[in-house]
């Protein structure tokens, strides 16, 4: 049985694909969890995070035969909406991935990680912000950071850490045409202290620390990767 497995949501692309391979480079055994099942390092499993049964047998599937020490919730959507006529379903559907899956995920990792494991939330510094056409993203990303505070506080007991990453800005294949715009550049420098959109490398940097530094007194904590802009007036 592999016994340092980290199974990481969303990762087949994107921030959860440099996640990923970050972790596989520290000498995790890393599972990707997707709707296509497709994994950039590691072993690729497809599972639809907003069903439940789905995500149970998974970590039922996977803890059979690999001991399960972390979890990276980081699977997620985006949809623009301003509130006036924002659709529910639309709110449901940021919501049950954003939100919703997180807790899924996480209670069904819960049995598999106690005695020594971390779950580490892929939150946004959107969470403390007011921004316009984000209603739906904004509030997930805040239950997020709730979520995360209450699971630390209540599975302490049974040494497992719950923490929140919360990126500003990132620049991902996703993405890097917009960012790559001079007007969006303009913006970035100007409303960024750092003056640029973060990289994929350094969030998957952080996340890889926390697992591999095993700081046990650090639990609950939203830690903002933005470059200042969350804070700056």
């Amino acid at each position: 049985m592999t016994k340092n497995t980290i199974i990481v949501t969303g990762g087949s692309k994107g921030i959860g694909a440099a996640i990923a391979t970050e972790l596989d480079r520290r000498g995790y055994h890393v599972i990707c969890v997707s709707r296509s099942g497709e994994a950039p390092v590691g072993e690729g499993r497809a599972c639809d995070m907003t069903d439940e049964a789905a995500v149970r047998a998974m970590f039922a599937e996977t803890a059979r035969t690999s001991g399960i020490i972390g979890l990276v919730n980081n699977a997620g959507v985006h949809i623009h909406g301003m509130i006036a006529s924002l659709e529910t379903a639309d709110y449901e559907r940021v919501m049950r991935l954003n939100a919703t899956a997180v807790m899924i995920a996480s209670r069904e990792a819960y049995p598999h990680l106690r005695g020594e494991g971390t779950i580490v939330n892929i939150g946004s510094f959107f969470d403390k912000l007011g921004v316009p056409d984000n209603f739906a993203y904004c509030a997930s990303k805040a239950a997020v950071g709730a979520m995360t505070r209450c699971m630390a506080v209540e599975w302490a007991r049974d040494n497992i850490r719950v923490l929140n990453v919360a990126p500003g800005y990132i620049a991902t294949d996703l993405n890097k045409d917009f960012l790559a715009s001079e007007k969006t550049r303009a913006w970035l420098s100007k409303r960024i202290p750092t003056q640029r959109a973060g990289g994929s490398d350094e969030v998957a940097r952080l996340v890889g620390s926390l697992f591999s530094e095993n700081i046990g007194f650090l639990t609950g904590e939203t830690i903002y990767v933005d470059g200042g802009q969350g804070m700056n007036h």
